[in-house]
């Protein structure tokens, strides 16, 4: 059989892609490639209308996959026990050299860890305790005596210690999940959604979305033990059903909730101080008319840019 072509524009040979030997394995490649990009593509999509909503452009997001792909590379020679070199990794991501020592240099993110929100865990605790008993839902600030529950005892377990609790009340009150008055303070809010804190939002966005695609690339790619990762969809039915079963879904969420809370907190306090172990479970909703399907093709000849382009 004949072998790949190998080469660049200048001519000069470039390592060729491991296993890639035949015709026949590049033309399959060529089909599984086409099949990864539409995956790809189809979770991007949301992502992309984001970043666009709030002002981002193709220079910002193309920044962000150079990282991507820069580390990911990094990450998948590290599991063959390899340190990657410049040309391993520019041969791994198609990058060139100039470019990957750029991205070497830089390796930050703006956003913090939702896993580690001091406010997050106390309010999750807080629920569960209210959960279990309804008049926890108004809590003294600080107790007068070491029996009675308060709002201070709440943060302390939650955050073990290392956040004073006034620093987490200020902040839940600054996000509207809770009120103080008279030396209490008073859930207002069902679950720790931020809506008031752009931030804090788009964090949830980044760590929940990736945790729930790692699990779906893990299982794709033949995890020893796979995740549970599953969904039930229809199409075709009136809006007002997709609401109900909305509200179904997160009635059932709501006892689900309360039920791994119990669990995730009685696994992190008898943890040992050097467990490693981060575990998230979620669930999602979404519904929307499907009547209008995906956008046409764009027609370069509408296009004014390219009416400007021929003249």
């Amino acid at each position: 059989m004949a072998k790949a072509p190998t080469g660049s524009k200048n001519g000069a040979r470039q390592p060729r892609a491991q296993g890639v030997t035949s015709k026949a394995v590049a033309l399959a490649s060529e089909d599984q490639l086409d099949a990864v990009l539409a995956s790809v593509s189809r979770v991007l999509r949301p992502l992309v209308r984001l970043a666009l909503a709030l002002g981002a452009k193709h220079a910002h997001l193309e920044a962000v996959l150079r990282h991507l792909l820069v580390d990911e590379a990094r990450r998948a020679w590290r599991e063959t026990g390899v340190e990657a070199n410049i040309s391993q990794l520019s041969v791994t991501t198609g990058l060139n050299r100039k470019a990957l020592t750029a991205k070497l240099r830089s390796t930050e993110d703006a956003l913090p860890r939702t896993e580690t929100s001091a406010a997050a865990k106390t309010f999750t605790l807080w629920l569960q305790l209210f959960a279990d008993d309804p008049a926890c839902r108004s809590l003294p600030i600080v107790a007068d005596s070491p029996d009675q529950p308060s709002f201070e005892s709440v943060a302390r377990r939650a955050s073990r210690g290392n956040v004073h609790h006034r620093a987490i009340l200020d902040e839940l009150t600054r996000l509207n999940l809770a009120t103080q008055t008279d030396g209490r303070v008073e859930l207002v809010a069902s679950g720790f959604v931020p809506a008031q804190d752009l931030q804090a939002m788009l964090s949830f966005v980044g760590d929940n979305g990736r945790d729930h695609l790692l699990a779906a690339v893990a299982n794709t790619l033949g995890a020893p033990k796979p995740f549970l990762e599953r969904s039930v969809f229809v199409s075709g039915i009136p809006l007002e059903d997709c609401e109900h079963i909305h509200r179904l879904a997160r009635d059932r969420w709501s006892q689900l909730h309360r039920e791994f809370t119990r669990e995730m907190t009685r696994a992190y306090e008898r943890a040992p101080a050097e467990a490693t172990g981060r575990l998230r479970v979620g669930i999602y909703t979404y519904y929307e008319d499907d009547a209008a399907g995906e956008l046409p093709p764009a027609d370069p000849a509408a296009s004014p840019a390219s009416k400007r382009d021929d003249t």
